[in-house]
């Protein structure tokens, strides 16, 4: 079986999804997966993961899915190895920062597995000061571009993500980066951009931990307690002959 991700605009009304679904089967598709990325004005932008017998069905999916009375497909990619599970990959990531043991580990970390879990082409997390590049996964724009992005869109919209559809953003107040996702061609639905969030929220709280931790371990009462705590050499009185 081939597996594969169907992104589509639907109207939100009853019996939409249904209707979908069946048309799915006429090819011999199944539904393994559905999530809910954006809802609106009357329409949904929902997630399909679909396993079909044959990759040369794809287009008589599509073709079939787009005969439902007002539903478009954004697009349809293959997914390699196990089957797609939003939920499941952000808890697998949370996983992995809440464990990591520098924040150097901490930030390579966020933006491997953040480019992994939300679908984007690159991520990389910018110093805000400074607009030094601190860690990246993908062929992220120029540094001084991200930076730059970054704090206008935080001025236009309060502190809220915002800018273009297919760049994403979230803060890391408490090492002073921010984390930023791309790609082409999608836009990131209220969904993703939430997941983002939560990711940075996570990460960051991950940092001041591993932060406060180096700070203890190098302040001078903690080598003193150490060196007091350590055990000293015992004394034997040897009688003389």
């Amino acid at each position: 079986m081939e597996t594969y991700v169907v992104r589509m605009w639907l109207p939100d009304r009853p019996g939409a999804l249904g209707a979908v679904t069946s048309r799915i089967g006429a090819v011999r598709g199944s539904v393994v997966g559905i999530e809910i990325l954006e809802r609106g004005a009357g329409r949904a932008i929902d997630e399909l993961v679909v396993e079909l017998p044959s990759h040369d069905l794809v287009d008589l999916l599509i073709h079939e899915i787009g005969q439902v009375d007002g539903v478009d497909v954004e697009f349809v990619e293959p997914i390699a190895g196990a089957i797609h599970d939003p939920r499941l990959d952000a808890l697998e990531t949370a996983a992995i920062l809440v464990g990591a043991a520098s924040p150097e580990d901490l930030l390579d970390a966020l933006c491997v597995h953040a480019r992994r879990t939300i679908g984007a082409s690159w991520a990389a997390v910018v110093a805000l000061e400074d607009g030094d590049l601190r860690a990246c996964d993908g062929e992220s724009p120029d540094p001084t571009w991200l930076a730059a992005f970054v704090e206008g869109t935080r001025l236009l919209t309060h502190g809220e993500s915002g800018g273009p559809e297919d760049v994403v953003w979230a803060p890391l107040p408490s090492s002073g980066h921010a984390m930023v996702l791309g790609r082409t061609g999608t836009a990131f639905r209220a969904l993703e951009r939430r997941h983002v969030a939560a990711l940075a929220r996570i990460a960051d709280t991950r940092f001041r931990e591993l932060r406060r931790s180096r700070s203890l371990a190098h302040h001078p009462s903690v080598a003193a307690t150490e060196s007091f705590s350590r055990p000293r050499p015992t004394l034997v009185s040897v009688p003389r002959p």
